[in-house]
């Protein structure tokens, strides 16, 4: 269902805000205002990093507002809607929303009691069960020696062909769970074999729940643990009927203590419906849409100032600065619900789409995680010319990706072909044929030696050492990539509004001249 939306009073909209720019000076009045901004030069001179991050600092007051956090499902993310709204009405946008359903699971806990009293970060597992279980904590075949190699919790009822996941098992093939209490929460270590084995193994002991704790062998394995606890498809064993959690490998070493007892609790889901915000253009030609997106949602863990108050702050930006230009064609801006729960809005709405509604979209562009404090420029990989991975996207990307690489080397910045391999909102966009692009600066994986010599930064680390965790707040953002990604996001959204000649003759939709005012100079 879409909803039209007029003025909202809500409490995103009555917070106060100071915002202050990236040299520590209160923002002005915004001299763009009452202009045009129809061309290049004009919109990129108007669409700031001050501006963007004016939209950062209103995400950061919501989620602390709301227990730091803006996840689908919560008062947080609600209030961002909220926001995005009033911001987009404001500017003279046809805003609607579009309601889908959302199974949210409540944040779970984990609380030591004994030998130490603390509480510690968690999450829990896909595929995890509900309840509320204390009891006492017993380690299964855990290793803390360096270089903590193990097979915990992978020997037990059931088999690496049972549960379907071909994943090394343990070679000794010693049943790790033989006298393990019935009752007792199972604590076990990454490694060797697959999370959801662990978990069916430990359910089939008796356990009363699971605490799974990183490995602990490198530091990307060291923060808390979450994945997939879901056996696959065709496997013997049925749904997991009992908590399943994350923890660090710190934690997990403290928990291992003997005599430790613990409390863990994974609160029941909940049916609940939330919205995506879709906001179009008032004019422009209506059989031909210009799609661009970004995911509202944060996870649980933290306020996601980067993943994605980034991609969705530059383009409130870009639309607010956009506002008085009459486009050739629709532009229609889209913040997306529950990205982090597996591109659930962007997918319900393509879903709802009629085959000819999906027709009038010539292309969407994604932006998400676009000022990662380690950052590469990444552009997604339309052609597939780097032949590896995931293959090129629907016929029109290759040329997506070039308006991108035009840009870039108009302002000397290098960049770097990424895949579209499945993890944001352009999914559903590309399975169903609609051409699709983007930009993108890393979340979990470490920079190798090459990108730190291009780029800077620091090799080994995370392009985000925040990413998913509470720190993801205002102060985690690269400036200088928001400031050059906030550019080329308004000069790609821009140009394909006035022109999609380029996409229109790879989807059959005719050819359009160059508007004089877009030809490059020279």
């Amino acid at each position: 269902m879409k909803r039209k939306l007029g003025p909202v009073a809500s409490a995103a909209a009555l917070i106060t805000l100071t915002i202050v720019n990236a040299q520590g000076v209160q923002a002005g009045p915004d001299s763009c205002a009452n202009r045009v901004n129809n061309t290049h030069a004009k919109l990129l001179e108007c669409v700031t990093v001050e501006g963007v991050r004016e939209h950062q600092a209103a995400f950061q007051a919501i989620a602390t507002a709301n227990g730091g956090t803006r996840a689908a499902g919560t008062p947080g993310y609600e209030d961002s809607v909220a926001y995005v709204v009033e911001r987009m009405t404001a500017a003279g946008y046809n805003v609607t929303t579009s309601e889908f359903p959302f199974v949210f699971v409540p944040p779970p806990t984990l609380r030591q009691l004994t030998p130490v009293n603390a509480t510690y970060e968690t999450a829990a597992f896909s595929g995890s069960g509900s309840g509320d279980v204390t009891a006492p904590v017993v380690p299964v075949d855990i290793n803390l020696v360096p270089p903590r190699a193990n097979s915990s919790g992978c020997d037990g009822a059931f088999t690496e062909a049972a549960v379907g996941a071909p994943i090394l098992a343990d070679p000794a093939g010693v049943n790790d769970f033989v006298g393990f209490p019935a009752g007792a929460i199972a604590l076990i270590q990454r490694g060797g074999c697959s999370f959801a084995l662990k978990a069916h193994n430990a359910l089939a002991a008796g356990a009363s729940a699971v605490i799974i704790f990183n490995q602990g062998d490198t530091p990307l394995r060291e923060g808390v643990v979450v994945g997939n606890g879901n056996a696959p498809p065709g496997s013997v064993v049925g749904p997991l009927a009992i908590p399943l959690i994350g923890a660090s490998f710190a934690n997990g070493a403290t928990l291992s203590q003997l005599g430790s007892t613990a409390q863990v609790v994974v609160p029941p889901a909940q049916n609940v419906t939330i919205d995506n915000v879709i906001a179009d253009s008032t004019s422009g030609d209506p059989n031909n849409v210009v799609m661009a997106g970004a995911h509202l949602d944060s996870v649980i863990a933290g306020p996601g100032i980067n993943d994605n108050g980034s991609g969705s702050a530059v383009l409130l930006e870009t639309a607010e600065q956009m506002a008085k230009v009459r486009p050739r064609n629709m532009v229609r801006f889209a913040w997306w619900g529950a990205e982090e729960a597996g591109l659930v809005g962007s997918t319900a709405y393509v879903n709802s789409l009629s085959q000819a509604e999906r027709d009038r979209i010539t292309l969407y562009l994604n932006f998400d995680m676009v000022g990662s404090p380690n950052h590469v420029f990444f552009i997604y990989d339309g052609d597939n010319s780097d032949g590896v991975g995931a293959p090129a996207g629907p016929p029109g990307s290759a040329q997506i990706e070039k308006t991108f690489e035009s840009y870039f080397n108009s302002v000397g910045q290098p960049y770097k072909g990424t895949d579209f391999d499945g993890r944001s909102d352009y999914g559903p966009f590309i399975a169903n044929g609609i051409p699709s692009g983007g930009l993108f600066t890393g979340a979990e994986q470490p920079k190798t030696p090459q990108e730190a010599a291009i780029w800077g930064g620091t090799a080994g680390q995370q392009y985000d050492s925040c990413y998913h965790l509470a720190c993801d707040t205002f102060a985690n953002v690269n400036l200088p990539a928001l400031d050059v990604n906030s550019d080329a996001i308004a000069y790609t959204v821009l140009q394909y509004a006035m022109n999609t000649s380029d996409i229109n003759g790879q989807r059959g939709k005719g050819n359009f001249p160059v508007p004089h005012h877009l030809l490059p100079a020279g």
